[in-house]
């Protein structure tokens, strides 16, 4: 009895990679999420509080808070004003933070040459 290749498994969510991609999944730059509840729980602790102390104040479950925290809920923005709020910080503060962050964890993370680099100048000539 010959044995066969096992048939090509397909890509994410169930659909086969184009040709020409690397069959090596790739480095991706970490989600807006995970970032952001990087960045409040390093705000928490930094006040030296517990999850319950910080949900209370703003309203929202221990659990949920601790969710937002992990990246596994995308909170909404009353929820983020809500958080910021407990937390004492702005939300321009808060979204400022996590973008310097990104921008530095994005200068670590290798892209694919074949992956146009967005530019956002609207937001420079904003700052202008």
């Amino acid at each position: 009895m010959t044995e066969t290749a096992p048939p090509p498994r397909p890509g994410r969510d169930g659909v086969p990679p184009r040709p020409g991609a690397p069959s090596t999944p790739t480095t991706r730059e970490p989600l807006w999420r995970h970032m952001l509840g990087e960045r409040l729980r390093h705000l928490r602790h930094l006040r030296g509080e517990t999850l319950d102390q910080t949900a209370r104040r703003a309203g929202i479950s221990p659990q949920y808070l601790s969710e937002i925290e992990r990246g596994v809920k995308e909170p909404s923005s009353e929820m983020i004003a809500a958080i910021t709020g407990a937390l004492d910080i702005t939300l321009v503060d808060l979204v400022v933070a996590v973008a310097d962050r990104l921008i530095v964890v994005r200068q670590t993370v290798p892209v694919r040459e074949t992956v146009r680099q967005p530019t956002c100048q609207a937001a420079f000539a904003l700052a202008a």
